[in-house]
């Protein structure tokens, strides 16, 4: 059997130096190769330089698509920092949804070797990516959780994320990533209208999180701004600034005005995945 390991940066593979924790080349493919199961043959394809997740975009996602694909049939274990792990997530499930792969995303709040969740996160990891199916998931804190719905809902629990059920995965128009000017937004009580049509204007399409079920203020203005927006062609997309339950048009005289507008309906989605959605479809 053949496993390929994508390392592009994160805690998992850092130890300390004089300026704090930093990257360190070598680490993260070492216990990979270490936790091996007899007779695996391990390819490596490591991100240089390696990169905080802080800093991961449509490009680095494009990187590791390239290289999932440069290896057809073969299970993939993608190492990541945990900040964007759930927009990584979002991008490769929805990215490679049809193709039949078996992508299997690691990180930790700790760093290998710290005592801390690399080293279980990491073992469990290798063990699904030995048996899983089709499938995008994230082993963490002894769990395997589907990837296209992350949430990181802990900044410092080994405990840290969720996963919210999504929409079946359908086949997307785009399978990469091209430079599109897209952004997550949110209403918020107070916010200028012009605040907003300031904002769209620079972007070619955004997510809005709007309240609860699909509500947003009745404020005349900041309604035509968007109305204006979907008529110039700006894809816009809500989603709740809830974590579950998602939305439900309609529930709510108070959604009447948003709903007018022409914003598409993200239902359960995570801003994640409705940022991910308006990028490939």
């Amino acid at each position: 059997m053949q496993l390929l390991l994508i390392h592009t940066g994160g805690t998992i593979g850092m130890a300390p130096g004089p300026k704090g924790l930093a990257p360190v080349r070598g680490l993260v493919e070492n216990a990979v190769a270490e936790r091996l199961p007899a007779g695996v043959t391990l390819h490596s394809h490591v991100f240089d330089p390696l990169i905080d997740s802080a800093d991961m975009g449509p490009n680095d996602w494009n990187a590791i698509l390239s290289a999932i694909r440069t290896y057809p049939g073969m299970p993939v274990i993608v190492t990541h920092g945990t900040d964007t792990m759930a927009f990584t997530g979002a991008a490769l499930s929805q990215a490679l949804a049809g193709e039949g792969r078996s992508v299997i995303l690691c990180g930790s709040m700790t760093p290998l070797g710290m005592g801390g969740d690399a080293e279980g996160n990491l073992a469990l990891a290798i063990e699904a990516a030995m048996t899983a199916g089709e499938s995008v998931q994230l082993a963490f804190a002894g769990s395997l959780l589907p990837a296209d719905g992350l949430v990181k809902h802990h900044s410092h629990e080994a405990l840290s994320f969720r996963s919210q059920q999504q929409l079946p995965q359908t086949i997307p128009a785009r399978r990469s990533f091209s430079a599109r000017r897209l952004a997550i937004l949110t209403l918020s009580p107070g916010l200028p209208a012009g605040a907003l049509e300031a904002t769209l204007a620079a972007l070619d399409g955004a997510v809005l999180r709007v309240f609860g079920a699909g509500t947003a203020p009745s404020d005349q203005r900041t309604l035509k701004v968007l109305a204006d927006a979907v008529a110039a062609g700006k894809r816009i997309r809500a989603v709740s600034q809830c974590e579950a339950g998602g939305l439900t048009p309609g529930a709510y005289a108070a959604g009447a005005g948003l709903w007018a507008t022409g914003v598409e309906n993200g239902g359960p989605e995570t801003p994640e995945a409705a940022l991910i959605r308006l990028w490939l479809n």
